[in-house]
């Protein structure tokens, strides 16, 4: 969330790239100004690149009628045909664009392909990748199985599993950003995991954006707490659970409110049965950081995370945040210290530790401080270098395997071009 897109990234200061440019394929189904942790991540990552003067060919679905590809010297953007994500309407998923992928390729060849999503747009494209004898990575960022049961299609659970684990070991490597779930992928048989953390923009997301000007508008005095959840309102991000911690929070102080940011199939459903909660929809930018930075608790119950980007987000705000130790909760809060973090799906440690933090103002203060603090060493850049040097260190191993299948062959990598 709160990433710039592309088109509107006008870098001060460039930084010369380590090395020589690398020429990367980026594919993905979602990117900026669409808002989800991954769009978030990938528009980062751009941003960087460009910045360290490497050279990004973007291949995505087209997000709206009539949009045009944007072309500069360090970014071509490839559109594909795609479709509506079912459940999500805002998002969509690519077609298979294999025949198009390859022409493109040949033309211009990239040093990598790094495929970022699992649908049928990256599928073709880890195809027409390794028929050029390209090396691929591959990015780990939604437990698509795991949504499966939330959709009434959990039957089809460990076939979809099978499904991802084949996509990804037919890759170079596969990067996950937390320990945790490089080893539980790991354990399911999965090949070649590294990892590539996730960064947090702490000059966007810090406390100096509180506003009593907003709290204001949401009826909520000095002396009162607001309860934020910020992400998706879906059936996987176990929304029904900051529900009921609320109400339990909302029992023990009457003048606590709630903070929904965002869209998402329960929405409509919500603000039927529970009109009495703050509705702030899709915030991006500064606004969505004064949103943060105006609240006091921040709740995040999601069993489903690969990371959570609004974990980091919410304790570079300044709020206490009670969530499951899961996925970045588990690497950024130590519990008890910067934060609350229980075993997952313990609901009632759950609830009794956001109900601490709201009695015991003196802690909920520590915390808040706390948590800023412990989160200022996840810039960006280090992220992007991380990201670089882990491509460029599959370059070479690629170039010297054998000739690719159906008759193509690889080409030395070309100069960049303008």
């Amino acid at each position: 969330m709160g990433a710039m897109k592309t088109e509107e990234f006008h870098p001060l200061i460039a930084r010369r790239p380590r090395g020589t440019p690398l020429k990367l394929a980026l594919v993905t189904e979602t990117y900026p100004p669409e808002v989800n942790g991954v769009a978030m991540t990938l528009g980062r990552l751009v941003e960087g690149l460009r910045l360290r003067g490497h050279r990004v060919q973007l291949i995505r679905p087209v997000q709206s009628l009539g949009e045009s590809p944007i072309r500069h010297r360090e970014f071509h953007e490839h559109l594909v045909a795609g479709l509506p994500m079912p459940g999500y309407p805002g998002l969509r998923f690519g077609l298979p664009a294999g025949t198009s992928l390859r022409r493109l390729w040949r033309e211009d060849r990239p040093d990598i392909v790094h495929i970022a999503t699992q649908g049928p747009l990256g599928w073709s494209a880890a195809k027409a990748a390794r028929r050029l004898g390209l090396p691929v990575s591959t990015s780990y960022h939604t437990h698509f199985d795991a949504y499966s049961g939330h959709y009434g299609l959990g039957w089809l659970q460990g076939a979809i599993a099978a499904h991802l684990r084949r996509f990804h070991n037919a890759a170079d490597t596969t990067l996950v950003p937390t320990r945790e779930l490089a080893a539980r992928l790991a354990e399911q048989g999965y090949r070649n995991v590294g990892l590539m953390a996730r960064g947090v923009d702490t000059q966007l997301f810090n406390p100096a954006h509180r506003s009593r000007e907003l709290r204001t508008q949401w009826g909520v005095g000095p002396r009162a707490h607001v309860v934020a959840y910020v992400g998706r309102l879906a059936a996987e991000k176990n929304i029904d659970l900051v529900l009921r911690t609320f109400d339990t929070l909302h029992q023990t102080r009457p003048q606590t409110r709630l903070l929904l940011v965002g869209d998402g199939p329960l929405l409509a459903r919500l603000k039927t049965d529970h009109p009495q909660h703050i509705y702030a929809g899709v915030r991006r930018g500064e606004d969505l950081a004064r949103h943060y930075a105006s609240a006091d608790l921040f709740l995040f119950p999601s069993l489903t995370e690969t990371y959570g980007n609004v974990v980091a987000e919410a304790l570079a705000s300044g709020l206490g945040v009670v969530s499951y130790a899961r996925a970045a909760a588990a690497e950024l809060i130590e519990d008890g210290h910067n934060g609350f973090i229980v075993p997952p799906r313990d609901e009632v440690g759950f609830i009794q530790s956001a109900t601490d933090l709201l009695i015991h103002p003196t802690l909920l203060t520590r915390f808040r401080l706390r948590a800023v603090a412990s989160i200022s060493s996840l810039a960006w850049d280090r992220v992007t270098d991380q990201f670089v040097d882990t491509l460029r260190s599959l370059v070479p191993a690629a170039q010297a395997r054998s000739c690719p299948i159906s008759g193509d062959r690889p080409r030395p990598a070309s100069p960049m071009i303008s």
